[in-house]
């Protein structure tokens, strides 16, 4: 097998989703650091591989792909070994697929960009509380799904918890997650504290960018 490289940082979480992929998948990868602050990601080199100029991207024998999620399913269905991330079992797929698509769709498009572009490239200092309550309101519907469940898409873990735990560690930077409000969610976390991969995959990306924002010094609005 080639070796795989994927474009990104680990300040990203959708490159730290894929990172999450890649370990659990056990594939050997090369992180290619492309710094968006520096516009790396707008170079020509780069624009040829991926007109969307976007992070994360993966490379292999096969070409270029981008778009977290879209690279977390190929890499699945490509590599792995079983199904286990992601069934194929239709229902269970179909739960993924909906909690990925969430993923896209609100937490990280719709929640979680708007107010880090926000500060990161626009000099935004104050978030206005609307937003903030958008991220209570995904906190909610995440909790919801959680239900008695181990995991966000059922008892086994799944592509779903690695999209979901990236975005989730970088939006408690705004609205910290109250175990009283939300035991599910808090002990979901643990849990994927407790994977041997998560720290290098996830943890210590979610710290960097946590330290980058808060050195922008920003409040959130009464």
């Amino acid at each position: 097998m080639v070796k795989l490289l994927i474009y990104g940082l680990e300040a990203s979480p959708p490159t730290r989703s894929c990172l999450l992929t890649l370990k659990a998948l056990e594939l050997p990868f090369e992180l290619v650091h492309v710094n968006l602050l520096n516009g790396e990601h707008l170079t020509p080199e780069f624009l040829e591989k991926n007109p969307q100029h976007t992070v994360p991207m993966l490379e292999d024998d096969e070409g270029c792909i981008w778009d977290s999620h879209a690279i977390m399913t190929y890499l699945v269905g490509k590599y792995g070994k079983d199904d286990a991330l992601y069934p194929l079992d239709h229902h269970q797929r179909a739960i993924v697929d909906q909690r990925l698509h969430f993923d896209s769709g609100l937490m990280f498009t719709g929640a979680l960009r708007p107010i880090t572009r926000g500060i990161l490239m626009l000099g935004e200092t104050v978030i206005e509380q609307s937003r903030i309550e958008a991220v209570a309101e995904i906190y909610d519907l995440v909790e919801l799904f959680l239900g008695d469940n181990d995991f966000v898409a059922g008892n086994e873990l799944t592509l779903a918890d690695f999209s979901f735990v990236s975005s989730i560690s970088c939006l408690w930077i705004y609205l910290p997650i109250d175990a009283a409000k939300y035991p599910r969610i808090s002990a979901w976390v643990q849990r994927m504290k407790e994977l041997p991969y998560y720290e290098e995959a996830n943890g210590i990306g979610a710290t960097q960018l946590e330290t980058i924002l808060k050195s922008k010094n920003f409040t959130i609005a009464a």
